[in-house]
């Protein structure tokens, strides 16, 4: 029940009506037996200045942000992690004495469900050069990969994307590769690891995927990630299963990003199944 007692959380995004953090969250509130609530606040990219001295005002314990807020947040926080500086984007905020501390949890999400083997001297390929690209490319380095590709359709975003990487400390030097799309087809048999951060494949559009047929018969050995979990599997993810190939979809990454987020903000280790079960739960009642 909800009082005057109740401290709370939220999420930021435009749009925001469709995201699985309130139910996951609370769920796990709950099983924490925290007097906490978590709320999803749409706000307009416009707007967010004024929504983050809104949430100063009436005491917000902390916040997720989404789409597309996760850069210009950067410019309200008095503290930034260097991953979420290494990363260039922000997806969790804690209100604390200095005033609002932001870091990254999306790297962690990403990793999690690769901890379980070793990615030493492997090779990544990453579709997309977006925003969700420099999550992905921050895990692949913790992870230990020797060579991280990262492919995209304009030369020009892609040298500025590299040269984004410069001089970090996340990367080992010369770690971090690019490649046109239209040169993919001779990268794929190296893959170790084909990681989707593209949109393509996505609902309502679940017919299409990111690589043809002919391409993805180039590769072998590799686990295909993609990071999108509506639908379950994608249609990249399904193609990839019937080649023998091993998946991951990006619902994980959802769970543990919200796991590592909420222990930030209550220090109490975090019920990961219980926020995993919550996610489920919504997805099939979506």
């Amino acid at each position: 029940m909800i009082t005057g007692k109740t401290a709370l959380l939220g999420i930021v995004g435009h749009p925001v009506e469709h995201s699985l953090s309130p139910a996951m969250h609370n769920a796990a509130l709950t099983e924490l037996g925290l007097n906490w609530a978590y709320v999803p606040f749409p706000v307009a990219p416009e707007h967010l200045k004024k929504a983050v001295e809104g949430f100063e005002a009436i005491g917000l314990r902390g916040f997720n942000v989404t789409i597309p807020h996760k850069q210009a947040i950067l410019s309200y926080l008095s503290e930034i992690s260097p991953l979420a500086q290494a990363v260039g984007a922000v997806n969790t905020v804690k209100r604390t004495s200095a005033g609002w501390s932001g870091t990254n949890t999306d790297v962690e999400g990403f990793i999690a469900p690769l901890r379980q083997q070793s990615w030493l001297g492997a090779v990544a390929v990453i579709l997309g050069n977006g925003g969700a690209a420099r999550a992905v490319v921050a895990g692949c380095g913790e992870l230990g990969f020797d060579e991280i590709w990262v492919v995209g359709r304009d030369a020009g975003k892609l040298s500025q994307f590299a040269a984004s990487w410069s001089g970090s400390k996340t990367l080992p030097p010369k770690t971090l590769r690019t490649c046109v799309w239209a040169d993919l087809k001779s990268l794929l048999p190296q893959a170790s690891l084909l990681v989707n951060t593209t949109p393509i494949g996505m609902h309502p559009h679940t017919d299409a995927t990111p690589l043809t047929a002919s391409e993805l018969d180039q590769t072998q050995t590799a686990l295909v990630y993609d990071l999108i979990y509506t639908p379950r599997p994608t249609q990249l993810l399904h193609q990839a299963q019937q080649r023998g190939l091993s998946i991951q979809d990006g619902l994980e990454m959802l769970v543990q990003q919200g796991a590592a987020a909420l222990t930030w903000w209550t220090e109490r280790t975090a019920p990961t199944a219980t926020m995993r079960q919550a996610a489920l739960r919504w997805l099939d009642a979506d």
